[in-house]
């Protein structure tokens, strides 16, 4: 009811709003002889916004998945209001007794995605602010403590976000209590689970897919627990540590097959990557050159050096370029890192340092806020690189990559990405390979705007910034 409620307000919002700017505000675009009564357009909106109501429960709007699903949902909010609008238009076409202007239609509906998709927005936030203080959370066990298991703990170890709280694993190949990750132990194995579920209070049900062998007790688990109104049973893709949701399923010939999803960036989706980048970046540098210019003068006030340096990293294609930051580092910085063989083992394993103390008064309080970041907002200009994206990465580290850094090298790296709200530099080196991958799966210029929204607060709140 909740959703229903704000979709309302916002609608009534936006078509108020609309019939202000369409009639009231002289634009050029239109032509407004006489303004017309504002009850009729009252009594418009309400059949309008109950009939758009219809289309939002159609497509499956108000599931409580949905409310969390993302820039998933923001599509569907799209193709809602998108389908809606032209059934409308299509009506007054037919029924030329409405005498509706078809730019109050036209604004109402470009006016209600944006305001909906707000709202939403904002519902999601409360949701998980209320979720610190353990409410809308559900109890949840991983079958599997092998390393498919661990890293869906891992994954989903921010109830805040994930909604569940792990209480622990099944698994018989380990011995009760033992503690493979993060304080989870095991509670038992399969023939437990009736009583943990029912000890623990446990709503969902993971399964590590890897974990399971035995088809027969896969579909045993599906049929005792899966029909169940207890709890819901969920299994990992079986692939979860290269592309997490990369896959999809297909029908053919009525025979269900599971696909992986290749990486999309192409035609019309780069295009609408690259007005995304210019759209935002040509402001951005106006907005935020005399930020720059402090910077760079404080820069060379601090310490000797360049103001800029210059990273050789990997782009698409496998061309390589020079990725520009603002110097946070002391030019004897190689040879502080050579007399510590600890540093270099730190970097070696996460490439990044915690404590570097390579770094300039000034250079952690740039990287803390990202601000010698702002330079690459040229790369993005030049097309070498994107707002949104996977880490950039040294030629040396492909081989982290495998089989898989052929993907990576088909998107431009981006300032911002998954693994930047995730945690940023708090994240496993395997962790962030993995969050790339996930991104390079799954893009869509909806991703690409919710990241750009959360890597604010993830700036602010420096989480993992070092």
């Amino acid at each position: 009811m909740t959703l229903i409620f704000n979709d309302l307000l916002m609608m009534g919002f936006s078509f108020r709003l609309a019939y202000f700017i369409r009639f009231n505000i002289s634009l050029p675009i239109f032509e407004t002889d006489v303004i017309p009564n504002i009850q009729y357009y009252q009594t418009v909106t309400l059949f309008i916004a109950m009939f758009w109501l219809v289309i939002f429960i159609f497509i499956g709007l108000y599931s409580k998945e949905q409310l969390l699903g993302g820039p998933q949902e923001y599509a569907l909010v799209f193709r809602g209001t998108t389908i809606a609008i032209l059934l409308v238009i299509i009506f007054d076409f037919l029924q030329p007794m409405l005498l509706i202007a078809r730019g109050w239609l036209i604004l109402a509906w470009s006016l209600s995605f944006i305001f909906i998709c707000a709202g939403r927005f904002w519902l999601r936030r409360v949701v998980y602010y209320l979720r610190r203080y353990g409410l809308f959370i559900s109890r949840a066990i991983i079958v599997g403590a092998n390393n498919e298991g661990i890293l869906l703990a891992n994954q989903l170890s921010k109830p805040q976000y994930s909604g569940l709280q792990i209480v622990g694993f099944v698994d018989k190949k380990f011995s009760p209590d033992t503690v493979p990750t993060r304080g989870l132990r095991v509670l038992g194995n399969m023939s437990h689970l009736d009583s943990i579920i029912e000890n623990y209070q446990v709503r969902e049900v993971i399964l590590a897919s890897s974990s399971i062998t035995s088809r027969d007790k896969l579909l045993e688990i599906f049929q005792t627990y899966g029909m169940s109104d207890r709890v819901n049973v969920r299994m990992s893709s079986g692939l979860y540590e290269i592309m997490t949701t990369g896959l999809r399923v297909r029908e053919f010939a009525f025979v269900p097959l599971v696909c992986v999803n290749k990486v999309r960036l192409t035609g019309f989706d780069n295009l609408l990557k690259w007005m995304l980048d210019y759209g935002l970046t040509i402001p951005a540098l106006i907005l935020l050159s005399p930020v720059m210019l402090v910077i760079a003068i404080a820069i060379k006030l601090d310490s000797p050096g360049p103001i800029i340096y210059r990273r050789r990293v990997m782009g698409v294609n496998n061309r390589q370029f020079d990725a520009f930051k603002f110097r946070t580092m002391r030019l004897d910085g190689d040879e502080i890192l050579a007399k510590s063989a600890e540093l270099q083992e730190e970097l070696n394993t996460k490439r990044k340092l915690k404590n570097d103390p390579r770094l300039t008064r000034l250079g952690g309080f740039l990287r803390k806020l990202s601000l010698d970041e702002l330079p690459q907002l040229f790369n993005v200009l030049r097309y070498e690189m994107s707002l949104v994206g996977p880490r950039m990465i040294h030629p040396d580290e492909m081989r982290e990559y495998n089989q898989w850094g052929m993907n990576l090298l088909t998107v431009r790296p981006g300032i911002t990405g998954l693994w930047q709200v995730s945690g940023r530099s708090d994240l496993s080196y395997a962790d962030r390979v993995r969050l790339d991958m996930q991104y390079i799966r799954n893009w869509s210029i909806w991703l690409d705007l919710q990241l750009l929204v959360q890597t604010i607060p993830a700036v602010l709140r420096s989480r993992g910034a070092y």
